[in-house]
């Protein structure tokens, strides 16, 4: 509590200060358009970007000029991404002030539902589909909680012609709660510099003690600046991360087999395994990208990162926690009393390059090199690792609807990635071809509950998407394919083990997504997903065979245009099928064969509205609840979603 009432606190002192702060003028900003679904309403321009503030009135900018329009707006505060600044394509986004999708604020549901997780927001989760890794090289192997960190490559850097803050807040039912708060401003034309703070106070949703019994918390913050020197030959993006999450484990809720008192559906009345068990995560980045333009339209670059993560889980098994580790997880042989589990992962990277354009093609070539190491006290030394890696991409781009690129990188010795892609109006294709590296904890780990040191192979992956974009004015219809073949895949098996698979696994997921719309008014879209799985090692994945998303609302403007809304329903499904059981000791899904998460349409109601630039939601989670064969459902063995419960948020920008 004395946290919330501090950050509010500062924000209004912030908020009070940005109107007596003047900023230096800024260059013209290009006009960008924002990013939507095809054949999704799009939102007026309430900023007429063309106009400044030239006068003065008591030593400070005037904000409105003569006809009252608001001087300051999404138009003249833009960010924009390294990733494009490195690719030569600078391309900078309006703050974002549309409805569509404005509902999903938490992870999970940003994600599409594409996410397993416990049911809660702040909880373990993995992605549903296979995803091939970014890095070919070694990682942590503690990804359960990555979906909430704000990583260096997702850091939004901006262009303001005046100070620019946002406050996101989220009031979910049972206390589920999320904090945004945003803030940059140009110190000169060419110089900015930013912060944004995120806290999650999240609730157990699964027999809380109390009101402030939270099943997570995180507080988490960044700081971020971009520099262009004058004669716009040096260009410097370098941002600081930290996050700290912290989980209190329950090891889901107790089988009425074993306790003839304990409900599957009871939530807050619950009996859950674990009450003194805890998990931090702790992940703090540094990273800095410069380049330097030699003649023209050819640059040199380097990028710097020292990245650190600090994994602890703790249990005392004095307590009744004890119960549920002599169950399943009954080995102690680092102490009998405590399970501390403590594993640091650091890491420096460097890596150095050349890129530049001939016309309307980009050409990159680095040489990148990684060092770090994995350290436990159990262990006798780090695990320590040096990574040589060679790279390159070329690009063309005839204009915004035909491109093609072509990327890859070679880590000496074994393993590499290529990847293939071509854009058209019409269609969409990919394809990737990589040999990537087990994980740190794959390879070596020594818990209290479980220890191994394994010399795995490097694991293959062959993968093909397309997508075909038939976008008319009143629906879009789009049929997309995606193939996978995967061969020794490193997973976790029914006894928690880490794993080898001997044979390979071959996935084939059609799917489509859909828009129609009734006179720009009436809307319904839709995403199907049907996924083949074979081969000797298809079983060590887990996919539902169906995923299904859909929703239908209304979207207008009301009373001259000052309020817009959009109202409507939405449900989602997933077809049964035996979903990853969680380990909290080690965080990591494993392969379980008793436990069918059954089929189960979950239905939601939603509103979403704009005044001016300020947006608000309402959500009802789960109005089917006990309408169906089952009075609730499952998305982790042992972990119900969420019961029937409202959701209110807000949005609020300040561009002046």
């Amino acid at each position: 509590m004395r946290l919330k009432v501090s950050i509010l606190f500062l924000f209004l002192i912030w908020v009070g200060l940005i109107d007596v702060l003047a900023q230096f003028p800024n260059r013209p900003l290009p006009n960008q358009g924002q990013q939507v679904p095809p054949g999704a309403p799009r939102e007026r321009q309430l900023v007429d970007p063309g106009q400044e503030g030239q006068g003065e009135q008591g030593g400070r900018k005037k904000l409105l000029d003569d006809s009252t329009k608001m001087v300051f707006g999404p138009k003249t505060s833009l960010y924009f991404f390294e990733k494009d600044v490195k690719r030569n394509r600078v391309k900078k986004y309006e703050i974002d002030t549309v409805l569509n999708n404005f509902h999903y604020y938490e992870p999970v549901a940003k994600s599409g539902w594409l996410y397993q997780d416990l049911g809660n927001v702040g909880s373990a989760a993995i992605p549903i589909f296979y995803e091939v890794p970014r890095m070919i090289g070694v990682t942590s192997g503690f990804h359960v909680y990555d979906l909430y960190y704000n990583s260096s490559d997702s850091i939004k850097y901006y262009d303001t012609k005046s100070p620019f803050s946002q406050m996101n807040a989220f009031w979910g039912g049972g206390n589920r709660n999320l904090l945004d708060l945003v803030f940059a401003r140009n110190v000169n034309p060419r110089w900015n510099v930013g912060f944004n703070l995120s806290t999650i106070r999240a609730r157990k949703t699964l027999n809380p003690n109390a009101r402030d019994d939270n099943f997570a918390e995180q507080n988490s913050y960044s700081f971020h600046t971009n520099y262009r020197s004058e004669n716009e030959k040096y260009f410097l993006l370098a941002n600081f991360s930290r996050m700290k999450h912290k989980v209190r484990e329950q090891g889901g809720i107790v089988p009425p087999e074993i306790d003839e008192n304990s409900i599957l559906f009871a939530y807050e009345d619950a009996k859950v395994w674990l009450r003194n068990s805890r998990v931090n995560d702790l992940r703090q980045e540094l990273h800095l990208y410069h380049e330097f333009e030699l003649v023209k339209g050819w640059q040199v670059y380097h990028i710097l990162d020292r990245k650190k993560q600090e994994v602890f889980f703790f249990s005392n098994l004095n307590t009744a926690d004890s119960v549920f580790f002599n169950l399943f997880n009954p080995e102690r042989f680092n102490d009998n009393d405590t399970t501390l589990n403590l594993n640091a992962f650091r890491e420096w990277r460097n890596e150095a390059g050349f890129k530049g354009d001939i016309g309307p093609l980009y050409y990159n070539a680095y040489l990148r090199f990684r060092s770090g190491n994995m350290a436990s006290p159990a262990f006798d030394s780090p695990n320590r690792f040096n990574e040589l890696f060679l790279g390159g991409a070329l690009r063309g781009q005839i204009n915004d609807q035909w491109s093609f690129e072509a990327e890859g990188e070679y880590l000496i010795p074994g393993a590499f990635r290529i990847k293939g892609l071509f854009v058209s109006p019409w269609l969409e294709a990919s394809y990737t071809k990589a040999l990537y590296k087990p994980t740190s904890m794959q390879m070596m780990y020594a818990g209290n509950h479980h220890q191994w040191e394994n010399d795995f192979s490097n694991i293959g992956v062959d993968q093909i998407k397309g997508v075909m974009k038939l976008d008319f004015s009143s629906w879009a219809f789009r049929p997309n394919l995606a193939i996978n073949r995967v061969n020794n895949f490193v997973y976790f098996n029914e006894e928690q083990q880490a794993s080898q698979a001997s044979g390979e696994a071959f996935m084939l997921i059609p799917g489509v997504k859909s828009m129609f719309n009734f006179r720009k008014k009436l809307f319904w879209e839709s995403e199907a997903y049907y996924t083949l799985l074979s081969g000797d090692g298809a079983d060590n994945f887990r996919i539902p065979e169906l995923v299904l998303n859909t929703r239908i609302y209304f979207d207008s403007p009301m009373f001259n245009e000052n309020l817009f809304v959009q109202i409507g329903l939405e449900g989602r499904y997933r077809s049964d099928y035996f979903a990853f059981n969680y380990n909290p000791s080690m965080q990591q899904f494993f392969l379980q064969n008793d436990f069918n998460v059954f089929a189960y349409p979950v239905l939601d109601f939603f509103l979403n509205a704009r005044i001016q630039r300020t947006r608000i939601l309402l959500r009802m989670n789960h109005l089917n609840i006990n309408m169906m064969n089952q009075p609730g459902y499952f998305v982790t063995p042992y972990f119900t979603g969420l019961r029937r419960s409202l959701d209110i948020g807000i949005s609020w920008p300040l561009f002046d």
